[in-house]
């Protein structure tokens, strides 16, 4: 295992001084700011109901099983706390949409005739999602894919050779460049 950066050195105020591995670092970097930019993991008012009552249209679930499904769906760009969720559920019930049964000591709810009927009204939004994360076909792979392209370039950083690392840094630059010409086809 090689944890140098060829004759990079550490600078603790800057990182990595300018070495093989410096443009990788930037552009690690710029992803991160990039997918910082787009707002976090907050979603808006009224989505954590949309998402609630879209989960229980397919089938009964506890709350601890939304919170997990919503964050399996949205690749881990939302897990919503409980402090939102528990309350929607307390929402939708008084509002006759939702049912809750106990067994086992865990509240299962249910859509009622009523909350289905409003899933149903609401099925082609996928509201586990946040807003602007959505690619033609309704999914978040982009901001996934970025995250793991990230982590792969961390670990070459990490563990590459000197010639490793400057093979990663043509390959995420050449990504880039890629990336930019798609948004200028028409």
């Amino acid at each position: 295992m090689h944890g140098t950066f060829g004759s990079a050195g550490f600078d603790g105020a800057r990182g990595f001084d300018r070495g093989p591995g410096a443009n990788m670092w930037e552009a690690m970097d710029n992803l991160r700011t990039a997918f910082d930019r787009r707002g976090g993991s907050r979603m808006g008012r009224g989505d954590v109901r949309a998402a609630v009552l879209a989960l229980l249209a397919e089938r009964p679930m506890h709350g601890y099983q939304i919170i997990q499904e919503i964050d399996e769906r949205s690749g881990g760009a939302w897990r919503p706390s409980p402090g939102s969720v528990y309350p929607t559920l307390q929402l939708l019930a008084d509002e006759g949409l939702i049912t809750a049964s106990e067994a086992d000591g865990r509240k299962t709810y249910a859509l009622t005739e009523g909350g289905r009927e409003e899933a149903d009204a609401a099925k082609d939004r996928h509201a586990w999602l946040p807003q602007g994360d959505h690619d033609r076909s309704g999914s978040s792979t982009l901001p996934k894919a970025g995250i793991e392209l990230a982590q792969a370039a961390a670990q070459v950083g990490r563990t590459g050779t000197p010639q490793q690392v400057q093979q990663a840094v043509t390959v995420l630059e050449e990504a880039r460049r890629r990336l930019y010409s798609i948004l200028a086809q028409d």
